[in-house]
């Protein structure tokens, strides 16, 4: 797969299949697209191509929101990565871009930079300026372009049943399941380990604090979560505290933290990409020290049970 940062820096002598969306998540609703426009692509010899935005418009539309996204931009690229498609392009959306008028968008967009010849939308989809234009106009601005529109029907759509809305919910309710399940893959947190206040060393749980810079980026519901990470090629099973360490520290921050069973080294400054499989309990303030360090050895005995039935 080929990424290209803007419509207008993509190359292409072929013809191409488009579709357009935010693919937050890139969930069992989206993969369902992509395969049609594999599909597609490969009986019509074009090449299939997606066309996202970063930011997520609502981002840029409707700041007061604080949206968050299941997906950092480089997870989206990594899971898109895997799904076989032949370009991948990232329009930056801004102010400027969302006053295109419909027409003006598609002349540019899909016509000029894109090359489509074929446009596989759901029937719901909107866009120019304040999202007037439907797949309708759509389909009317194909007969002027000429290019085709394939739509992606309403049964279609709601016989997946799966929304990028409904997994944040499920994510920040802690539903990490019901999450993964919409998903069909685990959801991940990425980010740098860095050095944090030695609170679960001193427990002898020694944890890997996660930095996670992108601030729009979704953290799931506080409380303690089986997880599993790869780490020098090799797979490592843990549980991680989302919260703030009530028991032990007063007025701390939030904070990410993992112990890796089995795991003996140093992971400091390194990249690591966490997926979360299972939700343990609520992150609670115990009574005592020896009252956590109990509950620290009731969730690593309910992790490995857990971690079994993987196996």
């Amino acid at each position: 797969m080929k990424t290209f940062k803007s419509a207008s820096s993509f190359k292409s002598q072929r013809k191409t299949v488009v579709t357009i969306g935010t693919f937050d998540g890139v969930h069992l609703g989206h993969r369902k697209i992509i395969n049609r426009l594999n599909e597609v692509a490969q009986n019509k010899d074009l090449d299939s191509t997606l066309l996202t935005f970063f930011p997520h418009p609502r981002m840029v539309l409707q700041q007061k929101q604080d949206l968050k996204l299941i997906n950092t931009i480089d997870e989206r690229i990594h899971f898109l990565s895997d799904t076989g498609l032949n370009h991948l392009v990232i329009e930056p959306f801004t102010i400027e871009f969302s006053r295109l008028r419909a027409e003006e968008y598609v002349k540019q967009y899909l016509v000029d930079y894109l090359n489509a010849a074929v446009v596989i939308v759901g029937y719901d989809h909107r866009f120019g300026r304040n999202r007037t234009a439907n797949i309708e106009d759509l389909k009317n601005f194909a007969k002027t372009y000429d290019f085709e529109v394939e739509e992606i029907s309403k049964q279609d759509i709601d016989d997946v049943a799966v929304s990028s809305t409904k997994i944040r919910k499920a994510i920040t309710e802690g539903q990490i399941d019901l999450a993964n399940t919409y998903l069909s893959k685990p959801f991940v947190l990425t980010g740098k380990v860095v050095k944090g206040k030695q609170l679960g060393k001193s427990l002898g749980y020694p944890t890997a604090n996660l930095q996670i810079k992108e601030d729009y980026k979704i953290i799931p519901k506080e409380g303690v979560y089986v997880v599993s990470a790869e780490i020098n090629s090799k797979q490592y099973f843990g549980m991680m505290n989302i919260g703030h360490n009530p028991t032990i520290a007063k007025n701390n921050s939030k904070s990410v933290e993992t112990y890796f069973f089995d795991f003996d080294g140093n992971l400091y400054n390194q990249a690591l990409e966490i997926q979360l499989l299972k939700r343990i309990r609520d992150e609670i303030k115990f009574d005592s020290i020896e009252s956590l360090k109990s509950a620290m050895q009731k969730d690593e005995e309910f992790s490995k049970k857990y971690i079994n039935t993987l196996k």
